[in-house]
C-alpha cells in the first residue's frame, strides 16, 4: 500500500507565531482539498547556526514546537530533518526532489522569505516554477503584519529577553510557553508554605527576562492552574546560578516531581530581587500570588 500523500509546510517555524499560522492553516486547507495529510517538515537546530556560525537562541525546543504545531493547530505530522552540512551544501533542487520523493509530497507551502538549499539558492519563486514542472501544488504565504510591523520571531525574541511577554503573546498568537519534566527542587517553597515546582530551560532556547511572572501551569490531564513564575537564578536561596522556572501553584496540592507539565506566561509581575530571609521571600511570593490571581480575573481568563 502506498504512504498517503502529504501536503506539507516548510519552515523552522520558531515560536510558531501569528505569520507561521497563516502557513499551517493554508496547509490544512490544501490537504483537505487534495485529501493529503497535512504535515510540516521543520529543522532540528536553526539554519544560521552553521551558515552563519552564530547561536540563535530558540523561542521553543524542536519539542516545543512540535507540541504547539499539535496543540494549536492539530496538525499531527512534524518532521524534522537534522541540519547539517550535508544539507546545507545540497543544490535546492535536490533538496525538493528528495522530499517529494521521501514523503509523497503533492502540496507545499511556504512563506515569502523562505529559503534553502546551497548558499541559500532555492527561494519561493524557483520553489513554484519548479513544483509547477513537478505536478506538484505550491502556495507561497506573503507577510503577515501586524500594527505595521512584520511578524517575525527576531522580534519577538526581542520582546521575550526584555519581559514582555503580554506584546510576544499578541505576535505568537498563543502564550509563550515552557513544556518540561518538573525536577526535584530544594523543598524550601513547601517549607515556606508556597509548594512550588521546578523546571528548567532547555539548552538553545531563549530564557526570557528574569524575574516574576504571571503564569498557568498546565498538567498532563488537561487541567490547569493559576500560577505565578519566578525565572532566575533564585539569589535567595542558591548559590548555583543555573537559570530555574519556579512555579508556585495557586489552589493545588500534589506531587507533580517527574511528571510534565507545561506553563504559560502572560504577564510580567517585577524583577527578580534577593531577599533578606526566607519569611520576607514567602511574603512576597504570596502578594505575586494575588496580584497573578487578580490579572487572570481582570483579563476574564
Amino acid at each position: 500500500m502506498a504512504e498517503c500523500k502529504r501536503a506539507i509546510a516548510l519552515g523552522f517555524f520558531d515560536g510558531v507565531h501569528v505569520g507561521h499560522a497563516a502557513l499551517l492553516n493554508k496547509t490544512k486547507e490544501r490537504a483537505a482539498q487534495i485529501g493529503a495529510m497535512p504535515s510540516v517538515l521543520s529543522f532540528d537546530v536553526h539554519p544560521d547556526n552553521l551558515v552563519f556560525g552564530k547561536e540563535v537562541p530558540l523561542i521553543n525546543s524542536a519539542i516545543g514546537r512540535e507540541d504547539i504545531i499539535r496543540r494549536c493547530f492539530g496538525i499531527d505530522n512534524v518532521v524534522f530533518i537534522h541540519f547539517n552540512r550535508h544539507v546545507m551544501c545540497m543544490p535546492w533542487q535536490e533538496f525538493v526532489d528528495s522530499i517529494i520523493a521521501e514523503l509523497n509530497v503533492a502540496w507545499v507551502v511556504v512563506g515569502h522569505d523562505f529559503t534553502f538549499g546551497y548558499k541559500g539558492q532555492g527561494n519561493p519563486q524557483r520553489l513554484t516554477e519548479y513544483c509547477a514542472q513537478r505536478g506538484i501544488g505550491c502556495d507561497v504565504i506573503p507577510a503577515v503584519t501586524m500594527d505595521g510591523r512584520v511578524v517575525s520571531s527576531t522580534y519577538i525574541r526581542e520582546l521575550i529577553s526584555a519581559g514582555n511577554v503580554k506584546e510576544a503573546n499578541r505576535y505568537l498568537g498563543h502564550p509563550h510557553m515552557l513544556a518540561d519534566t518538573v525536577h526535584s527542587g530544594y523543598h524550601l517553597g513547601t517549607k515556606m508554605g508556597t509548594p512550588t515546582i521546578n523546571m528548567y530551560f532547555p539548552d538553545g532556547v531563549l530564557v526570557p527576562r528574569y524575574g516574576v511572572y504571571a503564569t498557568k501551569v498546565c498538567l498532563e490531564n488537561g487541567k490547569s492552574y493559576v500560577s505565578v513564575t519566578n525565572v532566575g537564578v533564585r539569589p535567595t536561596v542558591s548559590e548555583e546560578n543555573r537559570v530555574s522556572v519556579e512555579s508556585h501553584l495557586l489552589d493545588y496540592e500534589g506531587n507533580l516531581y517527574g511528571r510534565q507539565a507545561r506553563v504559560e506566561f502572560y504577564d510580567f509581575i517585577r524583577g527578580e530581587q534577593k531577599f533578606d530571609s526566607f519569611e520576607a521571600l514567602s511574603a512576597q511570593i504570596k502578594r505575586d500570588a494575588e496580584t497573578a490571581r487578580r490579572y487572570f480575573q481582570d483579563e476574564n481568563m
